[in-house]
């Protein structure tokens, strides 16, 4: 059984979701007259230039850069280092241009499903957090036939991550390991005492912190990597040629994988994109969910900025870094192969920016794999259930660092895909609520009657 979920989850995660996501994303871009390019100059000075900004309007529990942070969080984490390494080894330098091209997708698919996010979001009247999600829009977005299959979602959705916090335990405890000599239960337990005493402190602990350590694990990485790139900037114009020139003819890439075709540098690079920025994964929108705002649209064009940061910035300095210090031919892969550019371009600096990343990328990415983890089983089993499993949650990573994880992460991955498809075809159910808030704030006629009301939470129609 195990076996052929594996099988289909390799399957599901080739060309039917990559399939999906472009087809999805190409009918809102459409629709929304492609305004994540057209108006991307705009979103971006009204996210990136407002990142101090305090003063908020509106009901939530954080502020939308805090609920930003707490998504980032999750989106820049260890695959922004491992996962092109990856895609680059496998796919060749072509595999960075697919990874560009899917960003832009993705850009409106995340935009898309933190709008229903907001508009379809609850007021837990227990504990007073907004509450968002798939589960969410499902049941309240198609109706309460459906709510079975919220129901299913929330349980694979919580497993998924809850599964994904043994992933980044794991990582944090090898690099203690590896560069300070941390045995991984020691690691596992020092992992565990750090995030618990964010974790006990709910969402607005996450947020407050997530709002402190994303920029600094932002900025940190991006510096090292724009010094190995201003070293280099000579050889932009050819390495930009040769992306470009690869990305439609395939090249040889590195040790065993000679010989990759350009479909190898599509399929990399649009997984590569796919797994960095979740668009489309239906996990943003129960951190956006949280935030202060008057208008869906106006917190989600956060998740525009997100994609952005995370895929075209992070993930392409980390990628250029890697050709530029010509380490690719080595034969190796992942993180290792990205730590070796960087000590490469910058000796011992260069490693221990890695090392630092990594464990900052890992400790924010389980703090807010938790929280969806948690978002899930409350809407599931209920408030009780929440709490007893943040607790779990906070035990498991001990388990996680320790590892043992192979089959359990490879079902993560099939539950994964599920995730995706019936994230992304309700999503595109409800395409009409999208457009709608989409044209009521930027291109509604003030004389005109207004056909989209947004009252801050959902509350069942009489």
């Amino acid at each position: 059984m195990l076996d052929a979920a594996l099988a289909l989850s390799d399957f599901l995660w080739g060309w039917p979701l990559i399939i999906i996501i472009i087809l999805v994303s190409v009918s809102f871009s459409l629709r929304l007259r492609f305004f994540q390019f057209t108006k991307l100059g705009w979103i971006l000075k009204n996210t990136l230039m407002k990142i101090f900004d305090r003063k908020v309007e509106g009901e939530g529990n954080l502020t939308p850069f805090q609920a930003a942070a707490t998504a980032l969080s999750a989106t820049i984490g260890v695959g922004n280092i491992a996962g092109v390494g990856i895609a680059i080894s496998v796919g060749g330098p072509g595999a960075i241009f697919w990874m560009w091209v899917v960003a832009f997708f993705s850009m409106i698919n995340k935009y898309a499903e933190i709008v229903l996010g907001l508009i379809y979001r609850q007021k837990d009247p227990e504990t007073g957090i907004y509450r968002g999600g798939g589960m969410y829009y499902i049941v309240n977005g198609l109706g309460q036939q459906w709510k079975w299959l919220a129901f299913i979602f929330s349980i694979m959705f919580s497993f998924m991550f809850f599964v994904f916090g043994f992933v980044q335990s794991n990582t944090l405890a090898l690099t203690l390991e590896s560069s300070f000599g941390i045995p991984v239960l020691t690691g596992g337990i020092i992992i565990a005492i750090a995030a618990g005493i964010v974790l006990i402190g709910g969402i607005k602990r996450i947020g407050e912190v997530a709002e402190k350590i994303v920029p600094v694990m932002a900025v940190l990485y991006a510096i090292g990597a724009l010094t190995i790139i201003f070293m280099n900037i000579r050889l932009v114009p050819s390495v930009l040629a040769l992306i470009v020139r690869e990305a439609f003819t395939g090249s040889a890439a590195a040790g065993g994988f000679a010989g990759s075709a350009a479909i190898m540098a599509v399929r990399q690079g649009f997984a590569r994109g796919i797994f960095s920025n979740e668009g489309g994964m239906g996990s943003a929108p129960a951190a956006h969910a949280t935030a202060t705002t008057t208008h869906p649209v106006q917190q989600a064009i956060w998740g525009v900025f997100e994609v952005f940061l995370d895929t075209i910035v992070v993930c392409s300095a980390t990628a250029l870094v890697i050709i530029f210090t010509g380490v690719l031919p080595t034969g190796l892969a992942g993180s290792e192969l990205t730590a070796l550019a960087f000590s490469t371009g910058l000796g011992r600096l260069g490693n221990a920016i890695v090392t630092v990343s990594i464990i900052l990328f890992a400790y924010t990415t389980a703090l807010t794999n938790e929280f969806y983890c948690e978002t899930g089983i409350s809407y599931a089993l209920g408030n009780t259930a929440a709490v007893i499993i943040r607790y779990l949650y906070i035990l498991g990573l001990v388990y996680g660092a320790v590892g043992g994880l192979q089959h359990i992460w490879g079902l993560a991955d099939f539950f994964m895909a599920i995730v995706v498809i019936i994230n992304l075809l309700v999503v595109f159910a409800l395409r009409k609520d999208v457009w709608a808030a989409t044209y009521d704030y930027f291109w509604r006629d003030p004389d005109a009657e207004r056909t989209f009301i947004w009252t801050g939470a959902y509350t069942e129609k009489p």
